[in-house]
């Protein structure tokens, strides 16, 4: 079974996050009700069992708990991969949320960079999120599972569609890439 559990406790958050790539529960007791949306159809959409609990200063604001569990997702999901023998190893999918039109594109590469293309423009709220924090949210998932994540935005309007477009691009592109297609790591470096 291809699972990690991860905890990590700051002065700042204290998050701990069960996950497996072949699927299970999905259980998501955060202190942001639009964030908890979001990993719920990120869990679904990329078919992954997850278990997360996460507090945090959020008497500040948001920032520390969104960016943290970012961190430790994404340390998460570089456990659970192990040496990535067998992945499909990219994954590009494009979600369409009404108005809103986005594409993810990935490599498992173990290299890690995140890019935004397009006009989007991530202000505003959605819920009790403010929108800036989902690139922050990204981001910090990337650099922390060794991901080369390309976000692509071609339409936006409505804060709450672009976010939502993002999360499920990214988990049907996850889904792709860490499916099983073979024996051998696919790199010809034979590591990733």
């Amino acid at each position: 079974m291809r699972q990690a559990k991860v905890t990590r406790k700051t002065k700042e958050t204290d998050i701990s996050i069960s996950l497996n790539l072949e699927g299970g529960d999905i259980l998501v007791d955060i202190p942001s009700g639009f964030l908890s949306h979001m990993l719920d159809a990120l869990s679904k959409h990329a078919g992954l069992g997850l278990d997360i609990k996460a507090q945090g200063d959020v008497h500040v604001d948001l920032h520390h708990t969104v960016e943290d569990i970012g961190i430790v997702l994404g340390q998460a999901l570089n456990e659970a991969l192990g040496d990535k023998r067998g992945i499909t190893r990219y994954g590009l999918a494009k979600v369409p949320m009404d108005e809103s039109l986005v594409e993810v594109c990935l490599d498992l590469s173990g290299r890690p960079y995140f890019q935004i293309h397009g006009q989007a423009e991530f202000r505003g709220q959605a819920g009790d999120l403010d929108l800036e924090l989902v690139p922050e949210f990204f981001r910090a998932l990337a650099f922390n599972a060794g991901i080369t994540l390309h976000l692509s935005v071609f339409a936006a309007g409505n804060g709450h569609h672009l976010a939502e477009a993002c999360f499920k691009a990214f988990a049907r592109a996850i889904r792709q890439a860490v499916a099983i297609s073979g024996t051998d790591i696919p790199s010809t470096k034979e590591s990733l």
